[in-house]
């Protein structure tokens, strides 16, 4: 914990926003300062809202303008759930500010947009990272401990999962994740950067060689407009013979599981982007073993359940606070991490590429 905290900006009454408010308010190194939104009287209700279920020791300032909220020496950093399509301009006009970032996913409409973002940021000598919770929770050392354990999957072949909700009628027609120009990559955006941050990971961050994907189902919110996906699957094949097959959708129930597939085991999570509710974040390693005894067959389970000390959300182990908490801690450090923007960028290119694959009939684009 720093003596003095970290002092947060929010660009947007966005409807997670009230989800990392509240995070930040957990953190213990950080607080937040200012909300700010086109309408004042938006950022004052959501800021009396707020108050009232997680309460900053100081009432945080509403504002009208972004530009009022960047042009503030009190604000240390910026979390920033505006919509992808204007995302870029923001992240520039924060970085030449002095703000450190975290943006929300999928960070920018390319890779292109990212690359020059993260640029800005290194040149104002701000911090950026994308606003991935998982990849800040304690269940994710377990995953590595079991990974580098020979003796427990062995070698990884194969990665596969899936996260999808069903998204009622008028989501279709009101939602900014229907609206090309606001999101125009649909569910594989919203969704599909989980499961291909996922992947990245497992494999110690390293791109794949070749993507496809497949458009499964498509819409307009708009007539006339383009469409974006509402599902998608996709396929990435690495370097030494490991894949991964992903699915994401608006269209199937609430899914959330990876499994990992090694030469000796597998380990699978059923809620690796947000944990069930409940104190403890688990994970399952499985080694099945067939026996064979004369006119018996049978094969045998061979299960193992770690579970992890964590609680789901709203809480200060949770790990959404961690996120805030450890960006936090690095801005008060002064020292710049370079994993961070790192990996955002290898998970947009990544996406771009299944993108273009499904746009072209599932064409294999080469990423190696």
């Amino acid at each position: 914990m720093t003596s003095k905290p970290i002092r947060w900006g929010i660009l947007s009454a966005a409807q997670i926003a009230r989800k990392n408010w509240q995070a930040i308010q957990l953190s213990g190194n950080a607080t937040v300062v200012a909300v700010a939104s086109r309408d004042v009287a938006r950022s004052a209700k959501f800021i009396a809202e707020c108050q009232q279920q997680a309460p900053m020791a100081e009432i945080p300032d509403a504002l009208g303008s972004y530009e009022e909220l960047l042009a503030r020496p009190d604000v240390d950093a910026v979390y920033i759930p505006l919509p992808t399509g204007p995302r870029k301009e923001w992240v520039l006009k924060a970085a030449a500010a002095g703000k450190h970032v975290v943006c929300e996913k999928p960070c920018a409409v390319s890779a292109a947009d990212l690359a020059e973002m993260i640029e800005a940021c290194r040149l104002h000598r701000v911090q950026f990272m994308d606003g991935v919770m998982f990849m800040h929770s304690r269940r994710l050392e377990a995953v590595r401990a079991v990974l580098n354990d020979p003796a427990a999957i062995g070698s990884v072949q194969r990665i596969s999962s899936a996260f999808s909700f069903r998204a009622p009628p008028e989501f279709f027609t009101d939602n900014i994740r229907a609206h090309s120009s606001l999101e125009p990559h649909g569910c594989l955006g919203d969704l599909g950067w989980y499961c291909i941050r996922w992947a990245l990971w497992t494999l110690g961050e390293r791109l794949p060689l070749r993507v496809t994907g497949r458009l499964l189902n498509q819409s307009a919110a708009l007539a006339g407009a383009q469409s974006i996906p509402t599902e998608f699957s996709g396929e990435l094949l690495f370097e030494g013979g490991a894949s991964c097959g992903f699915y994401c959708s608006f269209l199937t129930h609430n899914e959330q599981w990876t499994h990992i597939s090694g030469t000796q085991g597998g380990l699978r999570v059923d809620d690796f982007v947000l944990p069930f509710f409940g104190d403890e974040a688990a994970l399952e390693v499985q080694q099945a073993e067939f026996v064979v005894n004369g006119c018996d067959f049978h094969m045998e389970a061979r299960r193992h359940r770690q579970k992890v000390s964590e609680y789901s959300n709203s809480h200060p182990t949770a790990q959404e606070t961690n996120l805030f908490r450890t960006f936090s801690a690095q801005v008060a450090s002064g020292v710049l991490n370079e994993t961070w923007p790192e990996i955002a960028l290898k998970t947009q290119r990544v996406m771009d590429a299944c993108y273009e694959s499904a746009l072209a009939g599932g064409r294999e684009i080469n990423l190696g």
